[in-house]
Order: structure tokens, then C-alpha cells, then sequence
């Protein structure tokens, strides 16, 4: 059918196959590597509150911080380490800042989170209507035919009808996988997403606690120790 479909249908259609060839590849890349963030996320904040020196492990992390969390954590250390003043007092506005670094931090981690799902949307809602533009072409060529031939014989139709539904049919196999993986995997980049925004949230109340400590009177300089 592929070969007996006239030229332009034939482009849509490797247009199709190729479309969903990526589309898959894209969907089992990321959900391979949101899993991943998942399980690493989860190992991050069990070794945030298992009760060891903030300032360890920033010393650990904090020269490659290898996935988002840890990107957020080092960027909200870093903050903080640069918001004391000789003196050991804390500088002003130190808090709007480090939830500043770490919005930041969170917005570019979900940008790389989200990369590559738009082509999914853009595949799922695009290719139904670039099947039918081969479908109405495919039919269009049974038309012709039965103009040439002058006669309405299913053998003269019939190939205009194949190329048509084929098209309609690869149009379906593109779109189908590509809605149910940018639906699926969107919502695991969410989800991941959330985690890093619950954990800057608990991470800034920590920091909130040592600010005000080190704000009350006869208080010893703000130190990252046990939590």
C-alpha cells in the first residue's frame, strides 16, 4: 500500500512513522530518567533529615551537585554562606534571598525536568490532522482514478481507499502514544517538581530558624550543625 500511494501521501506517512519513532523514544528515555529522579530525590532527603551536619553535606554535594535536588540545596547553601558578615552576624534580607536562589533553582530543574514533553503534545494533537490531510488525498486519488478509468469498480478505488485509511491508521499510532506518554510523564515531572518545591519550602524554615536565632539577644553566630 505504501508503494502504490501516490508521493505526497507517502512523505506524510514516513513523516508519521518517524513521529512516532521519536515520540517513543522520547517516552521511554524519560520515564527511565524520572523514575530515576524520583528514587534520587527520595535517597536526597533521606540523608537531608538523617540528622547529619548541613555544612558536611554541602561539603559533599556542594562541588557537584549531581541531580535537582541537590542543585536546589546547594544553591540555597550557597546563599546562605555568603549572607554572613565578618563579625559572624547575618546580613539583612538574607531569607527573601535564599528563597530567591532556591525559586530560582527550583524554575531551571523544571525546565530540564519538562524538556522534550511539548514535542509529545505537539505530536498527539498534530498528527490525527496530518493523517487526515493524507486520508483526504488518498480519497481525492480515488476520484481521479474513477474519472480516468470512467468506471466505479471496486478495483479502481480500492487503492485510493488503502492509502487513505493507512495514513488515517499511522496518523492514530503517532498521536495515541504521544498523548497517553506527555500526560503520564507530565505528571511525574509534577511530581518531581512538587518535591523539590516541599523540600526549599522545609529547607527555608530551617534557615528561617537559624536566621532568628542568631537575631535574638546574646545568641552565639548562626551555625549549620545538627537538625
Amino acid at each position: 500500500m505504501f508503494w502504490r500511494a501516490t508521493p505526497i501521501v507517502q512523505a506524510v506517512m514516513l513523516l508519521l512513522l518517524a513521529a512516532s519513532f521519536w515520540s517513543w523514544t522520547i517516552i521511554l528515555s524519560k520515564a527511565l530518567a524520572l523514575g530515576r529522579l524520583t528514587r534520587q530525590t527520595r535517597a536526597f532527603e533521606a540523608n537531608f533529615w538523617s540528622g547529619q551536619s548541613l555544612d558536611e553535606l554541602f561539603d559533599r554535594v556542594g562541588a557537584r551537585p549531581r541531580t535537582p535536588i541537590e542543585r536546589v540545596f546547594v544553591a540555597g547553601m550557597r546563599e546562605w554562606r555568603r549572607s554572613f558578615l565578618p563579625n559572624g552576624s547575618i546580613l539583612a534580607g538574607t531569607q527573601a534571598r535564599l528563597d530567591r536562589a532556591m525559586a530560582v533553582a527550583i524554575a531551571r530543574e523544571g525546565e530540564r525536568v519538562q524538556s522534550r514533553l511539548a514535542f509529545l503534545a505537539t505530536v498527539g494533537a498534530v498528527s490525527p490532522f496530518v493523517g487526515l490531510f493524507a486520508t483526504v488525498w488518498g480519497i481525492k486519488h480515488s476520484f481521479e482514478s474513477i474519472a480516468i478509468a470512467q468506471n466505479t469498480n471496486l478495483a479502481v478505488v480500492a487503492p485510493g481507499i488503502a492509502e487513505a485509511l493507512l495514513a488515517t491508521a499511522l496518523g492514530l499510532l503517532a498521536a495515541i502514544p504521544a498523548t497517553v506518554g506527555y500526560n503520564r510523564l507530565g505528571a511525574m515531572a509534577e511530581g518531581v517538581s512538587a518535591s523539590l518545591e516541599n523540600f526549599a519550602d522545609e529547607f527555608s524554615t530551617l534557615l528561617a530558624r537559624e536566621i532568628d536565632r542568631s537575631q535574638t539577644p546574646m545568641a552565639q553566630p548562626a551555625a549549620m550543625g545538627m537538625h
